[in-house]
């Protein structure tokens, strides 16, 4: 430390002594501040009534020193105040924002609450459909009512997360529910696939449909319409008023019988399963062979008025082994 400070004085007077008149202007220069500083003012105070004048003596650095005070206290008081304005606006926006997700979250319990009652109410008409076909559901929702829908309580933070927590565990419930019912309902619908197979080997459909479609004559005793003597009809009737609407296959089989009868007229005869046999007489045209293999809905032929008719209509019917049933026991069997 002393060899430093040595050192300094060294080059303080060897500066000194190589410029003088440097060293000269220099003080002069601090002197002129000093002086300039420590000039004395007199403010005086009038007022304009007629009181005593206020006189007060200062000098020109503590005036400078005092406007710089003021004019810094001033640009603070701005600045915060602009920052108080900007947070009180901020805290405003977030209450509104805080506001509508409340209601939002309102709104969104009451929609919950309705997709669980829902739920339920699938539930009941699941467990009744499963104990129809045999089968059985074991997982169950439970009640779990919401609390009320007033939006006062939300604004609770202890209150909004118990409700919180409760949708969840709602909703993670309701998820688990769907998720066991997957499986009983695709059990469902093979059991329907099944036996959609099985109703297409069943004359289970109209052979003719049209909205002018009616039942000319029904199956068992009537009036003959050319005789007029009572007798057994054998089959059904089917008339629409005109010749050439088609005629579709009511279940899947085989054409063993593609012919003309004096009393039939041009009529076909498919064999399906299950020993079940099915006529179709009095038609206008044939559009299946014989050996030929038909599908459910199929166009098999056209309308007619071949063989003993009084118009064109569809005579059709329906064979078990020997014995000759009602066709209107198949029909919409579904």
């Amino acid at each position: 430390m002393a060899k430093n400070k040595d050192l300094s004085k060294m080059m303080s007077r060897s500066f000194t002594e190589e410029n003088p008149s440097a060293v000269q202007r220099i003080r002069g220069g601090i002197s002129k501040i000093f002086h300039i500083f420590d000039n004395k003012l007199t403010i005086m105070i009038v007022p304009h009534s007629q009181g005593k004048v206020m006189n007060l003596q200062t000098n020109v650095f503590a005036m400078v020193l005092g406007i710089v005070i003021v004019f810094g206290i001033l640009l603070s008081f701005i600045f915060f105040n602009k920052n108080a304005i900007s947070s009180s606006a901020e805290i405003s926006r977030l209450f509104s924002e805080n506001r509508e997700t409340m209601a939002s979250l309102d709104e969104l319990r009451d929609e919950n609450q309705n997709l669980f009652q829902a739920a339920k109410r699938f539930q009941s008409s699941l467990d009744n459909s499963l104990s129809l076909l045999g089968l059985e559901q074991k997982t169950n929702l439970k009640d779990s009512p919401l609390p009320n829908g007033d939006l006062a309580s939300l604004f609770g933070t202890e209150g909004t997360a118990v409700g919180s927590m409760r949708e969840i565990s709602d909703i993670r419930q309701l998820a688990s529910y769907l998720e066991s019912a997957v499986q009983p309902i695709e059990q469902i619908g093979k059991m329907l696939e099944s036996q959609n197979s099985l109703f297409a080997d069943i004359p289970s459909i109209w052979p003719v449909r049209s909205p002018q479609l009616h039942i000319s004559m029904p199956f068992g005793p009537n009036i003959h319409p050319i005789t007029g003597q009572w007798y057994i009809h054998k089959g059904l009737d089917m008339s629409t008023w005109r010749s050439g609407d088609p005629i579709r296959a009511p279940a899947n089989g085989q054409v063993v019988t593609v012919a003309y009868d004096s009393g039939y007229g041009m009529n076909i005869i498919i064999k399906h399963k299950n020993g079940i046999y099915t006529r179709y007489a009095h038609m206008s045209q044939f559009r299946v062979k014989t050996g030929q293999f038909v599908s459910q809905n199929q166009i098999i032929g056209l309308i007619g008025n071949t063989g003993v008719t009084t118009g064109p209509h569809l005579h059709y019917e329906v064979h078990i082994g020997s014995d000759v049933v009602d066709p209107g026991n198949y029909l919409n069997i579904r």
